[in-house]
């Protein structure tokens, strides 16, 4: 089966810093790079690396030719990514000595998708195939409902966290995955717990902790911990996770196993610098000493 991924391509701009700034400081960085990035490419690249064929759908300006390389090294197939009259997504990234960041996201041509391409892209996939959007791109209602129609399995990492955007799909999902904090501000805005939200499978990641999951039509509760490592940047570490997963249970893997995989795959993401192009493969994950 495929994944697709309706999802931002960026340009990272990466700065390491002694600390986080403070409102109005200025610090010199002790370090800079660029890196491929933005949830969605880390999803694709993620997802691929762990074994899955994955098409991606998005946008990028008359200057993105080089993230359609990069993408297309790693094996992602971006025959549905359109080049748009806009500058390619872009963020600027600071991080400090524990790993900790903070970032400042232009959404660019990841906004301008037109309707047009999106539907002409999905009516490629296949019952059983899986999309995965993001809230960094638009068109995220229009995806999940065309993709439910067509018979794929529909998921959604509700980040950036917006509560009218998740709200606008979560009729239409089979999975939702979100951080602690996302899912006790979904949880304020629908007067619903996760559990409750009538979804078949619902993941909350907590991080240094793991991850849990909630069968959404048992109301079972499976807890996974996380592998313990000392990180240097948590950039991408939650979309390498969402990548994982999806891979895993594309590939037939249980939730369990998905998960366990992710969580190694997230912990060896977490001890380097960088974003899609440091992504850990397959192999690096199974070989892992964690």
């Amino acid at each position: 089966m495929a994944i697709w991924n309706l999802g931002s391509i960026n340009l990272d701009l990466i700065y390491s810093l002694p600390h986080l700034p403070a409102a109005g400081e200025t610090l010199a960085a002790r370090e800079y790079n660029r890196y491929l990035g933005g949830k969605g490419a880390n999803m694709s690249v993620a997802a691929r690396r762990a074994g899955s064929d994955v098409r991606h759908i998005g946008a990028v300006g008359t200057d993105g030719d080089w993230a359609l390389d990069r993408l297309t090294d790693f094996g992602v197939d971006t025959t549905h990514v359109t080049r748009l009259e806009a500058a390619t997504g872009h963020a600027i990234i600071a991080v400090d000595p524990k790993g900790e960041n903070q970032i400042i996201l232009f959404p660019g041509a990841n906004r301008a998708l037109q309707g047009a391409a999106l539907k002409q892209a999905l009516t490629q996939a296949k019952p059983g195939d899986t999309l995965v959007t993001q809230n960094e791109t638009n068109l995220q209602a229009e995806a999940v409902q065309q993709a439910r129609a067509q018979g794929l399995r529909v998921a959604y990492a509700a980040a950036p966290f917006e509560a009218s955007a998740v709200e606008a799909v979560l009729p239409y999902l089979d999975f939702l995955i979100l951080n602690e904090i996302e899912a006790q501000q979904l949880e304020a805005s629908t007067g619903k717990s996760p559990a409750a939200l009538g979804i078949r499978d619902v993941i909350i990641t907590l991080g240094g902790e793991g991850a849990l999951h909630i069968d959404g039509m048992t109301g079972k509760v499976t807890d996974v911990s996380a592998c313990r490592v000392i990180p240097v940047d948590t950039t991408g570490a939650g979309d390498t996770f969402t990548g994982y997963v999806l891979s895993g249970l594309d590939q037939g893997l249980t939730m369990a196993d998905a998960m366990h995989q992710a969580n190694r795959a997230a912990a060896i993401m977490v001890t380097r610098h960088g974003t899609a192009d440091v992504i850990p493969t397959q192999d690096e994950v199974r070989n892992a000493n964690l």
